[in-house]
Formats: structure tokens, C-alpha cells, sequence
């Protein structure tokens, strides 16, 4: 058979798609994680470092709603000024694309975090609602605006055989760091909250200065063009036609759109089940920890063994686990079924989201890479802003309907999933950009 055809058969990345009859120097066996990791470029550790600095953290919004009650706003107006958080996320997924591909990467996340560190220094002296809640939704933008840019700088910085450990060691960063900030902030807090914006700016300055000192520039085609930075709308507006238009893409978003609002349980609706059953915050506190707890400490060994399945049943069945995890608090409110429901919940994460991420990644043209990453992260946003209120109104009627729910969604996206790859349709067929060569198959 034609070897290109026979590679073309393979999804994303050459996952035992090869035919028996291929030769045998496709077998080689894939390296070790410890040497998938030593082979990282410098600016992939950089990422990753930067990463952990900035979850760390993450002191803030946290808090944020205690800070506003002690000021003595009500809770329902310290909801306003998470939700404005929440809305600032969504505005930041498309600018942070946009930004990456046309001031480039590093450029997008030194403005970013030096932006965020100066607005959260703002917010520690707001003290009407009116500016609280611009700020807050300012800070939404500001803080999450990098987001793309760094998913995008490790698609450039990697290859398809060694990108989804790639993604997933930024996981690893991203929850080591949210691992031990918010016990920090809580401490801090002890003493004064002022000290919780201080800190969140710091280490929004510290990754800003370390990205502007150690990441490449990658001053490439359609890189560092300030003069496009203005054209947001339309580049926007491209990108999003260019997604679009590949029915790989959309259904690849349709399905993650299922398995992000379950996510958004996990700190709104979870926390009044474990509540309502009448256990302490100690316990949601401890069930949460499981999740990072887990992912620290499983989630690199166990995509070694992940990434060598079929994309297609990877995802699905991460998707599924995600929804079924949640599933399992039908079974009771004992603290075992709890723990048991987030263990299967965080294998599905796990499972899904680093191969998931580098999909997302590898699928878009060079040139659009980072706007793909922000309509992905777009996905995240919109299940941000839609997934609590939902959720809760759900809680509210029938707890049950809510985690049955949970299960239905992540069987129907894990449907989805294994429906990806039938389209054959490719986005450069409505004169957009084709994907970068070595990811332009599907099976």
C-alpha cells in the first residue's frame, strides 16, 4: 500500500495505526518518560516553570468572594464580580489567540502577565462594587489572555510523538502549583488580604520576566506583527470560520463542550452535595484534593501508557469516565462514594485532557495555532459562564438529575468522539490554511 496513505490512517498522532504488513522499523518502541522529558528544549521547562509560578499563585480569585463579604458586600453581589471574572475569560481565550499569532508568543504572555500583576495591584484598593466588579472582569482578561499562547509556544516547541507528554507535564505544573497555593494564600490571609494581591502580582511579574529573558521570540512568518494587532475582529472572525469549517474541529469542540461543564460541577454543585449530606468543608476540601493529588502523581506515568492507544478511543473513553465519575453519587453520600467518584472522574481527566490539548493543538494551521487554542479555550469559557448556573438549578430541583446528567453528557460526547474522524473534510477546502503536515490525517 502507499505509505502515505497508510500514515494518513492514523489520527492525530501514529498511534498503532500501522498495517501488519508494514516493516518492522515501525515497531521501535517508544522512549522511556524520563527520556521523553530530558529531551525537552529549554523553553518547554521554561513554559512549564512559568506555569507552576502563576497557579501558585493564583491568590485572588480564590478569595475573592470572601474579601468582597468582609468589605460587607453581599454574597450575591460578590457572585457578580466572579461571574464579571468568568466573562473576562471569554473575551481573553479570542484576544490571547489573536495576539499569538500576530505579536507572537512570548510577546502575548509577558503582556499578559505583566497586565495582570498591575491590575490585581488595582483591585487590592477597590472598595465600591462598581469598580470591583470592572476590575475583577479586567483581571479575567488580563490573567488568562497567556493561556493560548503558551499551549501554542508548546506546539511549536514539541513534535506530535512527544506533544501529549508534553501537555501533559503542564498539567503536572499547572496542579503542583495549585497543589500548595491556595493553603499559602490561606495563611496570608490570616494576616491581611491585602498581602493575597500583592502576592498574586508578584508572581504575575516574576513569570512575565522569566518569559521575556528565556522564551524564543519564534520571529517567524506572521510573528510579532504589531500592525495586525488592531485587526482583532476580523482575525478573530477568521479563525473562527477556519475551525468551523473543518467538521474535525467542531465536532472535537462539540464533544469537549460536555465533558467542561461536568468540570464546572467540581467547584459549584459538588460542594453543596458533600454540604447537604452534612459533612464539613474539610471534607470537600479533602475530595478536591484527591483530584491534584492523583493527577500529580499518576497522570505522567500513566500517559505513557495512554498515548499509545488509538486517539479516538482515548478520548472517548476519558470523556466517558469524566461523566460517570460523577455518575457514581447516585450510589449514596458516604465519604467512600465521594472519593470513589472523584478517582474515576480524575482517571477520565487525566486519560482525556492531554491528548485532547494536543489535538486541539496540532490539528490548525501553523500560522492560526494560537487563535485554535483560544476557540478551544472558548469552549472552557462558555462552560464556564453557563456550567455552574445550570448545575445549580439542577441541584436545586433534583440532585439526582444533576449527576445523571454528569453521565449523560460524557457518554454523549464520548460518542461524539469516536465519530471524529469519518469527516474527511479539510479546513483548506474553504480556502483556508491546511493543518501542518505532519497531523493533515484522520482515521
Amino acid at each position: 500500500s502507499n505509505p502515505l496513505t497508510a500514515r494518513r490512517a492514523g489520527f492525530l498522532f501514529p498511534m498503532k495505526t500501522q498495517s501488519p504488513t508494514q516493516s518492522d522499523s515501525s515497531k521501535t518502541p517508544r522512549p522511556s518518560l524520563w527520556t521523553t522529558l530530558k529531551a525537552f528544549p529549554r523553553p518547554v521547562w521554561i513554559v512549564f516553570l512559568g506555569v507552576f509560578i502563576n497557579r501558585f499563585g493564583t491568590f485572588v480569585v480564590p478569595f475573592l468572594a470572601l474579601h468582597m463579604t468582609k468589605l460587607g458586600f453581599s454574597i450575591k453581589q460578590a457572585s457578580m464580580a466572579l461571574a464579571a471574572y468568568g466573562g473576562g475569560h471569554l473575551v481573553a481565550s479570542m484576544i490571547g489567540g489573536h495576539l499569538a499569532d500576530t505579536i507572537g508568543r512570548r510577546n502575548t504572555i509577558v503582556l499578559s502577565m505583566f497586565s495582570a500583576g498591575s491590575v490585581m495591584l488595582c483591585l487590592s484598593q477597590a472598595e465600591s462594587l462598581a469598580a470591583i466588579v470592572s476590575l475583577a472582569c479586567l483581571a479575567g482578561i488580563t490573567a488568562e489572555f497567556y493561556k493560548p499562547a503558551s499551549s501554542a509556544l508548546l506546539a511549536d516547541l514539541t513534535t506530535s510523538e512527544n506533544r501529549v507528554t508534553a501537555y501533559a507535564a503542564m498539567r503536572f505544573a499547572i496542579n503542583a502549583g495549585w497543589a500548595i497555593g491556595p493553603a499559602t494564600a490561606g495563611l496570608m490571609a490570616q494576616y491581611s488580604y491585602t498581602w493575597l494581591f500583592i502576592g498574586d502580582a508578584v508572581t504575575s511579574f516574576a513569570f512575565g520576566a522569566i518569559a521575556w529573558k528565556f522564551l524564543p521570540s519564534l520571529r517567524n512568518k506572521n510573528r510579532e506583527d504589531w500592525k495586525n494587532v488592531g485587526k482583532a475582529f476580523s482575525s478573530i472572525a477568521t479563525a473562527c470560520r477556519c475551525a468551523l469549517s473543518d467538521r474535525r474541529y467542531l465536532r472535537f469542540l462539540v464533544a469537549a463542550f460536555g465533558p467542561a461543564i461536568v468540570f464546572m460541577q467540581m467547584s459549584s454543585t459538588l460542594g453543596m452535595e458533600i454540604k447537604t449530606a452534612g459533612y464539613k468543608e474539610t471534607v470537600y476540601g479533602c475530595v478536591m484534593a484527591l483530584n491534584g493529588a492523583l493527577i500529580i502523581l499518576i497522570e505522567l506515568p500513566l500517559i505513557t501508557i495512554t498515548q499509545r492507544w488509538k486517539t479516538t478511543t482515548a478520548i472517548a473513553i476519558g470523556y466517558l469516565l469524566i461523566g460517570g465519575g460523577y455518575s457514581i453519587f447516585l450510589l449514596g453520600d458516604s465519604i467512600a462514594v465521594y472519593a470513589a467518584g472523584m478517582i474515576v472522574f480524575t482517571f477520565g481527566e487525566m486519560i482525556a485532557m492531554p491528548i485532547a490539548m494536543a489535538y486541539a493543538a496540532s490539528l490548525a494551521p501553523e500560522d492560526m495555532r494560537g487563535r485554535y487554542m483560544g476557540v478551544y479555550g472558548l469552549v472552557w469559557g462558555c462552560a464556564l459562564t453557563v456550567g455552574p448556573a445550570a448545575g445549580l438549578a439542577l441541584f436545586e430541583l433534583a440532585p439526582d438529575l444533576l449527576w445523571i446528567a454528569c453521565g449523560g453528557l460524557g457518554l454523549v460526547s464520548a460518542v461524539i468522539s469516536l465519530e471524529l474522524f469519518p469527516a474527511a473534510e479539510k479546513a483548506s477546502e474553504s480556502g483556508c490554511p491546511a493543518p501542518t503536515p505532519e497531523v493533515a490525517y484522520s482515521t
